[in-house]
């Protein structure tokens, strides 16, 4: 059993009932000891950001850049920073997170969710202009537009400025199944 927490003297209770399992069976994973000792492992540092002080958010997120360059186990974890940082601060402007975790607009869109979220996006966009360019939009055919991978939905809204018609959008996605 793995237990995440702050650190180990939080008051659980009474132990006794069950000290040979928490001594024995439980991996204790402290993101701030209390011997002030910061976290060894990566993956543990970079869970650390839900519970630090936004002034020091930014001195570790350099710091685990840097141990990047030579290991790649953490360079494996950096990808959690943007969404941590986001779930954590989910009330504050995009660009005021970047500045506290120094990391760019452009480590949030690596991520598979900003990606999926962005298509979300697309495609709404994307049937709105379609459904003024070339009518209403079968059940069938707006399913099909919602499924496309991001960068086909991407190609069909740049073509949509040169579609006249429905048959436009048929063609489109003939060349493009």
């Amino acid at each position: 059993m793995v237990v995440i927490c702050p650190h180990r003297q939080l008051d659980f209770g009474d132990p006794t009932p069950v000290r040979e399992f928490l001594d024995h069976r439980v991996h204790w994973i402290e993101l701030q000891p209390r011997d002030g000792a910061a976290p060894r492992e990566p993956l543990t540092q970079v869970l650390s950001l839900l519970l630090r002080p936004e002034e020091q958010l930014r001195g570790l997120t350099d710091e685990l850049r840097q141990q990047a360059i030579s290991d790649p186990t953490t360079a494996d974890v950096l990808p959690l920073i943007p969404a941590i940082l986001l779930a954590r601060f989910k009330d504050r402007p995009l660009q005021e997170i970047c500045a506290m975790g120094g990391i760019t607009l452009e480590d949030f869109t690596q991520s598979l969710a900003y990606r999926e979220i962005f298509g979300i996006g697309e495609a709404t966009v994307t049937l709105r202009l379609l459904a003024r360019r070339c009518g209403p939009l079968s059940e069938a055919t707006t399913a099909r537009i919602e499924a496309l991978p991001l960068e086909q939905l991407e190609a069909l809204a740049e073509a949509l400025l040169d579609f006249h018609g429905p048959a436009d959008l048929t063609a489109w996605q003939a060349a493009h199944s």
